[in-house]
């Protein structure tokens, strides 16, 4: 008799994704909705999708979700938090569209407190318009519009989003993550159960940064993309909690 030993996250629907091999979108995917399922909250939740390669992510998450314009993930999320204070509300981003045209939004999200929790992945490029030279990409990384590599004094040097926002005021919980094996897995897992668990408690701005692969647009395969985070990205964004208030439960 054969047992079932697996089965898919209630909090994710049954759908194919539209991801590259490779890709740990889904991995981020699946985490996002174990948390949702396991603090009962997947009825409630409200989502806000980007654009970027994670553009679809409205067809995957069973919760309600909300598509924003490039970059104003924040903003939306932000309306939809206010109009219903009571429901947990999260957006999911990529660096193209969090770091870049989405700059000024989440800044002053996390400086006005607002109470979401942002999902950041991180995989230093623009992965769904063909690769091309993002704020987080590294020195000396190479993409379709840095073909000799990324130059510091041209381009500057990438941005650290955990160290900014950890600064603010406004900001309650701040960690960056990796998913590239299982000791990692489960340490984003619990970064990500955290901020949700803050936002419950009106701690304030939550923000979970996943450093990502995207084998396709660096031109390895997906084993190689997984060495290749490990060597050249953390170093660069190194993992760790920046910041976690402490709630006063009287």
């Amino acid at each position: 008799m054969s047992k079932i030993v697996y089965t898919r996250s209630k909090g994710l629907t049954d759908v194919e994704t539209h991801y590259c091999p490779g890709c740990t979108h889904g991995i981020i995917h699946k985490l996002v909705a174990e948390t949702m399922v396991e603090l009962d909250i997947v009825e409630d939740t409200i989502g806000v999708c980007p654009v970027g390669c994670s553009v679809f992510a409205y067809k995957y998450f069973a919760c309600d979700m909300q598509e924003a314009a490039h970059g104003r993930a924040p903003a939306v999320a932000t309306g939809i938090k206010r109009v219903h204070p009571d429901k947990p509300v999260f957006t999911y981003q990529g660096d193209g569209d969090l770091v870049s045209i989405g700059m000024g939004e989440i800044i002053h999200a996390a400086a006005r407190g607002e109470k979401i929790t942002v999902i950041f992945v991180n995989n230093a490029i623009y992965g769904m318009t063909g690769g091309q030279m993002a704020p987080t990409t590294l020195v000396g990384q190479k993409t379709t519009t840095s073909p000799f590599g990324r130059d510091a004094a041209l381009t500057g040097n990438p941005i650290r989003m955990c160290e900014m926002i950890a600064t603010l005021d406004g900001a309650a919980f701040v960690e960056r993550v990796t998913v590239t094996d299982s000791k990692s897995l489960l340490r984003a897992k619990r970064a990500i159960k955290r901020a949700f668990e803050l936002q419950q408690q009106n701690a304030g701005f939550t923000f979970v940064e996943v450093l990502s692969t995207c084998p396709t647009n660096w031109g390895i395969n997906p084993r190689q993309a997984l060495t290749w985070l490990n060597e050249n990205m953390i170093p660069v964004y190194p993992l760790g909690n920046f910041k976690d208030v402490k709630v006063d439960k009287a």
